[in-house]
């Protein structure tokens, strides 16, 4: 086993992840500030399992003996239209489900059984927030702009509730 390699790619996630994380963030409070309640919670709760990713790859890389390069792989993109918003997380589930497939292959020729389950694992995650993204935009596409607005009649607060104490 290379470790080295296997610490490459299990970073090259974490910048990933790192951008998913900001990236999803950004999308969430946008939304909720449009007023699209349940599409900005889905984007915050899939922005929380990816800073779960992010852990997971860190205590990997730990074990390997590297170190965890916490730089993301690139800026937050300005996206605040709903359906655009759908389109490109779409298509970043997509990447990385396609760049973790590699990596899972390079580490099992690696010998890197570990390293390649955790990216096997990542690979069923991202497909399926791909799912969940591609619902709500074949939704969009099913019902139109009365779906978007169906959205906004439920303004649920991205705040926790009073618990009534």
């Amino acid at each position: 086993m290379t470790k080295k390699t296997s610490i490459q790619l299990l970073n090259e996630a974490v910048a990933d992840e790192l951008q998913a994380v900001h990236q999803y963030m950004y999308w969430h409070f946008h939304l909720d500030d449009q007023g699209f309640g349940p599409l900005s919670l889905l984007l915050k709760r899939i922005a929380i399992e990816e800073m779960g990713h992010v852990e997971r790859l860190a205590e990997r890389i730990l074990f390997l003996k590297g170190d965890v390069v916490m730089v993301p792989a690139g800026p937050v993109e300005t996206i605040v239209d709903p359906e655009k918003i759908l389109a490109k997380a779409a298509t970043m589930e997509q990447d990385a489900v396609a760049a973790y497939n590699q990596a899972a292959l390079q580490c099992a020729q690696n010998a890197d059984a570990a390293s390649k389950q955790v990216f096997e694992a990542l690979v069923n995650d991202e497909e399926r927030h791909f799912d969940q993204f591609d619902k709500q935009l074949e939704n969009i596409k099913r019902f139109g702009p009365n779906y978007l607005a169906l959205q906004s009649f439920d303004r649920t607060p991205s705040s926790p509730e009073p618990t009534g104490e």
